[in-house]
């Protein structure tokens, strides 16, 4: 009996819609309790223990670390740009009234906070991280709004959830254009060979997903070589994938329900706890007010909020479009806060913009400082909003 409450308690975890968000929470804490004791030292030669084959003609040796960034964040890309395809084909992406205001409101919130870490950092070693505020971290946002409950409007969550969907393809895109090393084009000409393959398969109705999946492999690994970053593989492996908008489950959404699980719960928690590993000290925590620190935290709380607040309050009062059902502006206050919660990518980003290990260390603490304080006010503040009324439909 004890067993079956056991197993019982374990699934209803893993099917809550905040038991990631929970997760990778823990996985934080762990990895900065590794990182300010007496196992630190342990932890990182551990990470730096090399893995895999290679000889005169095949790389593929790499760090534990290495293939956690770049290996397994793929497999995270890959998820991040099947939910991107859906949703242009199926969801909230597919009607243009739908998805004008998620679409211009991200933009909006990518844009203010890279020009505010950009007004901070103007002319100093650092400037090259003004992509670092512009992500929102789908898996802790969407984690807190659902902990609101019944406090906000169902209708919130999908744009929050859009939003951030978006906001991740700009961060794929600014990843791929300007935090890309020196192009090696021979292997970028190979990958686009297989691309092609898979794009050919697509138009003839290929619907296996090990078609899709196998060659995705090697174009991973020429996209590696190639000095673009490798994560890249997975959003165009994703795009070549078939879907339909009616009910039946096709090729995409058989595969992007086989990663949920193993990306929500594996992936993404390896990731927090390999790369928020930072040894606190007293140079990072006067690292938060340099230039560095303050255009990441504010570029992250009061970037985010002002650039989706103000743009949906463009695109609302022109008509381009409409707020949210049953949501008001105090709403979209609070979504823009929570859109301050930058974590992954903003992690991922910071270490594609330095090469002094100094900035990184300094980069992520201030993401995780940023993230926090959104994440706390955005909760609070739309929690208190929402005790006045309740709202069905969770």
């Amino acid at each position: 009996m004890a067993n079956n409450i056991n197993l019982s308690v374990f699934k209803k975890f893993f099917s809550s819609n905040t038991s990631g968000g929970v997760l990778l929470f823990l996985c934080v804490i762990i990895s900065l309790i590794i990182a300010n004791t007496s196992f630190s030292t342990n932890f990182n030669e551990f990470l730096q223990v090399k893995l895999g084959f290679e000889n005169e003609t095949v790389q593929l040796k790499y760090s534990i670390k290495g293939w956690i960034d770049d290996g397994l964040m793929a497999i995270f890309f890959l998820l991040v740009g099947l939910e991107i395809k859906r949703e242009l084909v199926e969801g909230e992406l597919s009607s243009p009234k739908n998805a004008i205001l998620p679409i211009l409101a991200a933009m909006g919130g990518a844009i203010v906070p890279a020009i505010i870490y950009a007004l901070f950092n103007h002319d100093q070693p650092s400037h090259h991280g003004w992509g670092i505020p512009m992500a929102t971290d789908i898996a802790f946002a969407l984690a807190i709004i659902s902990m609101l409950d019944k406090r906000v409007p169902p209708s919130l969550k999908i744009f929050l959830a859009a939003l951030a969907i978006v906001d991740d393809l700009l961060a794929i895109l600014v990843i791929a254009i300007f935090y890309s090393t020196e192009l090696h084009y021979t292997y970028l000409l190979y990958a686009a060979a297989i691309l092609a393959v898979l794009v050919a398969f697509n138009r003839f109705g290929v619907k296996s997903v090990w078609a899709y999946v196998i060659p995705g492999l090697f174009i991973w690994y020429f996209i590696h070589h190639s000095g673009i970053h490798a994560t890249i593989a997975g959003v165009l492996v994703a795009m070549t994938l078939p879907t339909t908008p009616d009910e039946k489950e096709s090729t995409l959404e058989k595969l992007e329900h086989a990663l949920a699980n193993p990306v929500n719960f594996i992936i993404i928690p390896l990731f927090a706890l390999v790369n928020t590993n930072i040894t606190i000290h007293n140079e990072m925590v006067q690292g938060l007010t340099t230039p560095l620190g303050l255009g990441i935290i504010l570029g992250l709380f009061f970037g985010k909020t002002i650039g989706i607040y103000v743009t949906t309050w463009i695109c609302v009062k022109t008509k381009l479009a409409n707020l949210p059902d049953m949501a008001g502006w105090k709403h979209m206050i609070g979504v823009g806060m929570l859109g301050g919660i930058g974590f992954t990518m903003s992690i991922f980003i910071s270490m594609l913009s330095f090469k002094d290990p100094l900035f990184i260390e300094e980069a992520k603490f201030a993401v995780l400082i940023g993230s926090l304080i959104s994440g706390a006010c955005g909760y609070t503040y739309l929690s208190i909003i929402g005790k006045k009324q309740k709202f069905e439909g969770h």
